[in-house]
């Protein structure tokens, strides 16, 4: 599985390491930016993340910006992306088993590094329920 990791200087730091934790689980990674704390913008970066998630090009996504919100805002622009922000790990797990979320935010800021790690293996552990979620989810990917 090939997991996109983006995000602006606000998430740089826990872009890393969230990448780090995720190579040791066994995952592919295509960090996709930014590479420093140095200020950028994180509509770019959602949206690129976003966009290699919607292709094909990568199986899930991860963006982090300051708090997640602009990030996540910019990411689900892209048709096709469903993505949550997360600041629980009970938020990562009903956005994956309600809503299919092919993507998650976090906050650079606001989320300890210990917590968003639990929040992206809750994500990633957790499976779709389908059923009547399913053609929720329809409806969200015809938007």
């Amino acid at each position: 599985m090939i997991i996109a990791l983006a995000s602006d200087h606000g998430g740089f730091e826990l872009k890393e390491k969230i990448k780090e934790h995720l190579e040791d689980r066994g995952y592919q990674i295509m960090d996709l930016g930014t590479n420093s704390n140095d200020s950028v913008h994180y509509p770019v970066y959602g949206r690129l993340c976003a966009e290699t998630v919607a292709s094909g090009e990568a199986d899930l996504g991860v963006v982090c910006c300051g708090t997640g919100i602009g990030i996540s805002i910019a990411a689900n622009k892209v048709k096709g992306i469903r993505c949550g922000l997360c600041t629980s790990v009970e938020m990562a797990h009903l956005t994956k088993q309600h809503n299919n979320a092919n993507m998650i935010a976090l906050g650079g800021r606001t989320t300890d590094e210990n917590l968003a790690i639990q929040i992206v293996d809750e994500w990633l552990d957790t499976e779709f329920e389908g059923g009547r979620h399913q053609t929720r989810v329809d409806m969200l990917d015809e938007m």
